[in-house]
């Protein structure tokens, strides 16, 4: 039982109670385009919003296991961390997640940290909250995670932040005794409550003898908590389908089908359809339900070609023609020519069915959808829905490797660019499962490290970066678009976006802009494109928060010792500009002073750059730099006063006084 969705820690976006499910929500209007910028954006809504609406559902649907509160008084003590142990299923991640979010905390932020330690990655403060999700780790590499987790934990007793991490299940006999302690136990909550807590959020009205059948009762009492949850979502979906009756019954039973059936009616339905091209077709028709039959022809004809199927002697014309082959399989053409299955979550079912039987072919299953998404007449729509129903069954049989070579695939530069959508589909697919989400953010910091990278999987990188990671892990997203940016391999294009989207996401965050400009400063000393990145970062005008002075004292400072005076001083121009229209404090000028750490010629610059800004006449301005004089006159002579006083020289007269010292004191 799976749908698809996708699972955040600071904005929860999966299944409630959901532990390390596989599942996924999209809908059809959130697709990745290409706009005429050459940029890849979503269509239709943005990630924010999702996390928002996750956020808000999360908080509507859970259901407080037994357990809970003693974790949560736990966790109200600054540097504190819990280990959550219990069974599988019983919504361990989703209980981790509403943890941190309810800890009465005035500010901070909730992020998921990686399973290996990262350059840069981790400065926690006061007041921040973080998940360490090890559930799906094996019994091979728990003891390194646990050393990463070990090494966590010092680091949040030492800030006072918080932390719960979600151990593997089973493993408890290899915890490290230090930290047995900190082992909270959940338990189950009722399977009944949390399946009508997810109806009512879902708007499905019933009354509670409807949900007394023999068959619920057994998943109340043994099915994963995500797939009570995703039980519901089919509920609502044969209730929207306006073709399986019109009363709660009937939708309850053909979900409770969908959910328990299916698999053995497909198992059956394989058992009368023993040929090739019979099977090929079913599958074909799951994996592309929504697009034209002339497109599912077509893509079955390749699945054969991938299979090494021999083709058919008897002429075209003495075979079945494609309605009768569909009809055979209980596959209907709409009058619009679309294909679907008239049954509930059916497509799901077959889909499931050929990755869990055919273990031997999901090579070539992959390979076959790394050529398919080029079929002429598959629509956007279809070829993302395509990618999304592979990348979950590939996730589900835990290949994620299938997902990262399908995205290098579709980034070589024989594909031109072409598929660079469906490349950054896959992967933000790939980053937002919970259990292979870490996996996907460390492929991409291979990615970004290695001595080579394709120029369109930068791109798509950069741009998922931007929109996706940085909204969910920032840290890890800036780190990434850091080695983006910084890269001499790189075309200026691709540096430059990659560039802009690091700026974009440091210039609205204090603590990122922090981060970045203390990691520069220790880069080759500044040079080259770290210090070109510094005096971008310098900009007055992208500021969307009050820049941490301290850093912004250092990036003046390796600027003005790497770069060119007539690199950097039109930049102290536009401070000037900014002081003087209020839109920045003077508290700049302090910065800017410290930053030349006394040097004689660095402060005779500022002080006749101040005097040439103030006395520049409005044609010699540009619309930064344009400040009426009187105003100029006032900021340039404070600033001036400054410098004398810095070096000792004393009070200088205000007012014109400034333009009779142009060589500097």
């Amino acid at each position: 039982m799976t749908s698809i969705s996708a699972t955040y820690v600071s904005d929860p976006q999966g299944a409630v109670n959901s532990g390390s499910g596989h599942q996924y929500n999209t809908n059809n209007n959130v697709t990745w385009v290409i706009g005429a910028n050459e940029h890849l954006f979503r269509a239709g809504i943005t990630k924010r919003q999702i996390v928002r609406e996750h956020r808000n559902r999360l908080a509507r649907c859970f259901v407080h296991p037994r357990g809970y509160r003693q974790a949560a008084d736990r966790l109200a003590r600054p540097g504190a961390m819990v280990l959550l142990d219990g069974a599988p299923g019983i919504g361990r991640r989703a209980a981790a997640t509403m943890l941190l979010e309810e800890v009465p905390v005035s500010c901070g932020r909730v992020e998921e940290l990686p399973l290996t330690w990262e350059e840069g990655t981790f400065d926690a403060s006061p007041d921040d909250r973080y998940l360490l999700d090890l559930s799906s780790v094996t019994d091979a590499d728990y003891p390194a995670a646990q050393r990463t987790l070990i090494r966590y934990r010092s680091h949040i007793e030492q800030s006072g932040s918080r932390m719960v991490a979600v151990p593997p299940a089973g493993l408890g006999w290899m915890l490290d005794a230090d930290l047995s302690p900190l082992v909270v136990s959940l338990e189950r909550p009722r399977g009944q409550t949390v399946f009508s807590r997810h109806l009512r959020v879902q708007g499905v009205r019933f009354e509670p003898e409807e949900l007394n059948t023999d068959e619920l009762a057994h998943l109340f009492a043994v099915a994963p908590l995500r797939e009570l949850e995703h039980l519901a979502q089919l509920v609502a979906q044969a209730r929207d389908s306006n073709s399986h009756g019109t009363t709660f019954v009937s939708w309850r039973d053909e979900a409770v089908a969908a959910a328990t059936n299916w698999s053995d009616e497909v198992s059956r339905q394989l058992r009368q359809h023993r040929t090739v091209p019979e099977r090929a077709l079913l599958l074909t028709a799951a994996m592309t339900s929504g697009a034209t039959a002339e497109s599912v022809q077509r893509a079955t004809h390749l699945l054969l070609e991938v299979l090494q199927y021999p083709q058919d002697d008897m002429p075209r014309l003495a075979q079945a023609d494609l309605g009768e082959q569909l009809e055979g399989l209980s596959v209907v053409r709409e009058d619009d020519g679309r294909v679907r299955f008239p049954r509930l979550a059916y497509d799901n079912a077959v889909r499931r069915h050929f990755w869990e039987n055919f273990p031997d072919l999901r090579p070539a299953f992959r390979d076959w959808v790394g050529r398919c998404v080029e079929l002429p007449g598959l629509r956007a729509g279809d070829r993302v829905r395509l990618v999304l129903r592979f990348a979950e069954e590939a996730l589900s049989a835990g290949r994620p490797d299938d997902l990262c070579e399908l995205i290098e695939k579709w980034t070589r530069p024989s594909a031109v660019g072409r598929l660079r959508a469906e490349a950054a589909a896959a992967l933000e697919l790939g980053l937002s499962h919970d259990q292979h989400g870490s996996r996907f953010r460390s492929r991409v910091y291979g990615w970004v490290t290695a001595a080579r990278i394709a120029p369109d999987l930068a791109r798509v990188v950069t741009d998922v970066c931007q929109q996706v990671m940085a909204v969910t892990h920032p840290e890890q997203a800036m780190v990434r678009l850091r080695h983006l940016a910084l890269r001499q391999d790189s075309s200026e294009s691709t540096a430059g976006a990659a560039r802009a989207a690091l700026l974009e996401l440091v210039r609205s965050n204090g603590r990122l802009y922090s981060r970045l400009v203390q990691r520069l400063v220790q880069q080759r000393r500044s040079t080259g494109p770290a210090a070109d990145l510094l005096l971008a970062m310098l900009e007055p005008g992208d500021l969307r928060v009050t820049p941490p002075w301290p850093e912004v004292t250092l990036a003046w400072r390796a600027v003005m010792l790497t770069k060119p005076r007539t690199a950097w001083t039109p930049v102290v121009r536009r401070w000037l500009a900014a002081i003087a229209r209020q839109r920045a404090g003077e508290r700049v000028l302090s910065a800017l002073l410290l930053a030349t750490s006394g040097d004689r010629a660095l402060l005779n610059h500022l002080y006749v750059t101040s005097c040439d800004w103030a006395d520049l006449s409005p044609d010699d301005m540009s619309a930064e730099t344009r400040v009426g004089r009187v105003e100029r006159a006032r900021i340039a002579d404070r600033f001036c006063r400054d410098i004398d006083l810095l070096q000792g020289v004393g009070e200088v007269p205000s007012g014109s006084g400034t333009q009779g010292t142009r060589e500097g004191p």
